[in-house]
């Protein structure tokens, strides 16, 4: 009994009332408010601006010219029978699952052979580092145009080895084969994080097991993979946000027509074309929430799954 009185007499007590913050504190809170001023503006107006006009377009008719219509959802059924649509994804979904794990095995594969700390290890790491940069670039995507054109390097090479070459780009079965390959060649970034997280594990675990008699592989295998998980995890995770929203190398080598016969129509290349090209800014607008929405999926999927596969040493 004398638990439940003592319970209740603490319900009765007024809760303590919060500290009243000084001058100097009021002056602190101020100061941090107006440093992050121009963050919160660009949050504002840059970003949930935008992406709520977005939102509210994706449910109207809108061509840029005219006052927008209100349609519904006329423009998220449209997009179930739309063809080109479909195609787009099916092309973004191949590029997106063959270019991404070439992409982190080629990446992985350099960071292990920089490991060995060979000589000048700074040079060639921002060496290897620059296609991340440039790959995206307007200029490279003309270059790999000329590189896989009919009398580009490519065939050049061939033809040394009497080999005839053929216009890789412009043939469907070969033109989204090109832009997997550019997007394997970025593999900067990932390789310099691989390259960090290498540096990481122990080297206690690769004496002990080199003194059990455990090959290198196996050393690969038992110690390396499970414990370089995590960084696998953020690089996968990345890269696939990345590929998915792929443009400038599909818009550059098809002259922006996503050719020949749609073979490089991307996903977001479509949405450019009818947002700015046939002006359904509402259609583009819905285009572009599937496009977060399937991206939003994939990254929630590979979060859950990250579970039975990602190994924490904590």
């Amino acid at each position: 009994m004398s638990a439940l009185s003592e319970m209740s007499r603490l319900k009765k007590e007024p809760q303590a009332k919060k500290r009243k913050l000084t001058a100097a504190e009021k002056k602190e809170e101020r100061v941090g408010y107006l440093f992050l001023a121009p963050w919160l503006v660009g949050l504002v107006l840059i970003t949930i601006g935008p992406m709520a006009a977005s939102l509210y377009l994706s449910f109207t008719d809108y061509n840029l010219l005219q006052p927008p219509e209100w349609t519904g959802l006329d423009n998220y059924t449209r997009m179930l029978e739309d063809t080109r649509l479909q195609n787009s994804l099916q092309v973004t979904f191949l590029y997106v699952f063959v270019s991404v794990p070439l992409q982190l095995i080629a990446a992985l594969a350099l960071a292990l052979i920089l490991d060995r700390g060979m000589r000048g290890l700074s040079f060639y790491r921002s060496v290897y580092y620059l296609p991340s940069l440039l790959g995206g670039s307007v200029a490279i995507a003309v270059l790999w145009r000329q590189i896989f054109g009919t009398s580009g390097l490519v065939n050049q090479v061939l033809a040394l080895a009497g080999i005839e070459g053929k216009g890789w780009i412009a043939d469907p079965s070969t033109a989204l084969g090109t832009l997997m390959v550019l997007n394997v060649w970025t593999f900067g970034a990932p390789m310099v994080i691989f390259l960090a997280g290498l540096r990481q594990i122990p080297t206690m675990y690769y004496e002990a097991a080199s003194v059990d008699g455990a090959s290198k592989v196996r050393q690969f295998a038992t110690i390396t993979i499970p414990l370089l998980t995590p960084i696998i995890f953020f690089n996968l995770v990345l890269q696939i946000i990345g590929a998915f929203q792929s443009f400038t190398q599909a818009f550059v080598v098809s002259g922006g027509t996503g050719g020949p016969a749609d073979s490089t129509m991307f996903f977001t290349l479509y949405l450019y074309q009818q947002g700015f090209g046939n002006f359904n800014m509402g259609y583009a607008s819905a285009m572009a929430w599937l496009l977060l929405l399937i991206i939003a999926a994939f990254t929630f999927i590979n979060f859950i799954a990250s579970k039975w596969w990602v190994f924490y040493d904590d």
